[in-house]
């Protein structure tokens, strides 16, 4: 038997080979010009199932076989046929499982190993078909639709691939791979063939399918907007062919403009301070440091003196030493504001020769940030340099401070 197939298939590919024009004449045209064969070759092309007449008044087609397998080897657009029916495949994938298990339960090996073939290929069937209906669409999408002309063919192009990935997504719904699992059980080529390799083909399908509706929804958008602009324009191209003497009238010279035309926007803004001026940055500058001066000036004395005596102890003397460091760290921030580039805590302090600890500076530099209001935090970043402890988790120490504005 296997003989008589290879002999069969011989006839057919050899017939392929010789009347491979007169396939494609029939591919492209939709039907076979009789007059212009031979009625032998019609034929023979007819036993062979590559031609057929679906009546007897009725031309010569192509088998939707062969068509199917053209479309699919030479990749052509026009193909717009999807296999969406996903659950009868996985059915017959279950009914194969089970006459595979059967076999090998009585030990017929001849047997189990032919079902096993069978199942092999349906999965990898069906693994080609999901791969085929996401390139036969990503390949329309590419295209635009541009094997029809008018954007009202596009839009329904679109809403047909639409409705077919919907189709497809609904029939992944399918796979219940605990199920499928559960099928395969412990052997490992049913595991490879239901499990791993429908899972596969599975995610990337499902992936790209979602891709593809994005794009899709994308392009009708844009269709529908080319099929507005298309609209308007006919239209005004069939107001100037019933009034031949339409002049469009000198809107700006009139007293009453209408509402279309009047979408001019105020001649004079609200006042602003345009802040993207590169000009006026050093003035703006100069404003902020003197801001900051004046919220810093210390209070006049009222005309009521105390008195009383005032003690000078140690904590007075410690009051002097934090107003100096406090004193430093807002120099540091106008120096920041004043040079508009970001500066380095440690750097500051060793240009400026602190008799402070560093340490104790650093700490006062982030509360002095933290100090910040809200809404002046927003002009400042400030980061941290430093490294975690390499014992115990959790602990980080800050070496230096950087801060800059935004």
């Amino acid at each position: 038997m296997s003989q008589a197939l290879i002999q069969a298939s011989g006839r057919l590919f050899n017939a392929l080979s010789r009347h491979h024009e007169l396939i494609m004449q029939v591919y492209l045209n939709g039907q076979v010009d009789e007059t212009q064969s031979s009625t032998k070759v019609l034929e023979q092309l007819i036993q062979l199932g590559i031609l057929w007449r679906p009546d007897a008044h009725s031309p010569l087609r192509l088998k939707s076989a062969v068509r199917n397998l053209l479309e699919s080897s030479l990749q052509d657009e026009r193909n717009r046929t999807i296999d969406a029916n996903i659950g009868a495949a996985l059915a017959s994938l279950k009914t194969l499982v089970g006459h595979y298990k059967e076999a090998m339960h009585y030990n017929r090996y001849s047997e189990a190993q032919s079902h096993m073939s069978t199942l092999t290929e349906h999965v990898y069937q069906l693994t080609e078909s999901l791969g085929n209906s996401v390139r036969i669409m990503f390949s329309r999408i590419n295209n635009e639709f541009g094997y029809v002309v008018s954007v009202d063919a596009k839009i329904r192009e679109n809403e047909l691939a639409q409705s077919q990935v919907s189709d497809l997504l609904q029939q992944l719904e399918c796979f219940q791979f605990d199920q499928l699992s559960e099928l395969a059980g412990s052997q490992r080529e049913l595991r490879h063939l239901l499990v791993v390799a429908l899972q596969q083909s599975f995610s990337r399908a499902a992936q790209e399918l979602s891709v593809a509706q994005a794009r899709l929804l994308d392009l009708l958008g844009r269709f529908r907007e080319f099929k507005g602009r298309t609209r308007l324009l006919k239209g005004f191209l069939l107001h100037c062919e019933h009034h031949p003497d339409f002049t469009v009238n000198e809107y700006p010279a009139l007293s009453q403009v209408p509402t279309l035309f009047n979408q001019a926007a105020a001649m004079l803004n609200p006042a602003a301070a345009d802040v993207n001026y590169v000009h006026h940055e050093a003035d703006y500058h100069q404003m902020a440091t003197q801001l900051t001066h004046l919220g810093n000036r210390p209070k006049a004395e009222t005309s009521e003196t105390v008195n009383n005596e005032l003690e000078v102890t140690e904590q007075s003397t410690v009051a002097l030493i934090k107003g100096e460091i406090q004193h430093a760290v807002e120099c540091y921030f106008c120096e920041v504001i004043d040079s508009g580039q970001a500066c380095s805590a440690l750097d500051y302090y060793q240009h400026q020769n602190f008799d402070f600890d560093a340490e104790v500076w650093i700490y006062q530099v982030i509360g002095g940030y933290q100090a910040l209001d809200e809404t002046d935090k927003l002009f400042f970043a400030l980061d941290t340099q430093g490294q975690a402890h390499t014992t115990f988790t959790g602990n980080y120490y800050i070496h230096d401070v950087t801060l800059g504005l935004r």
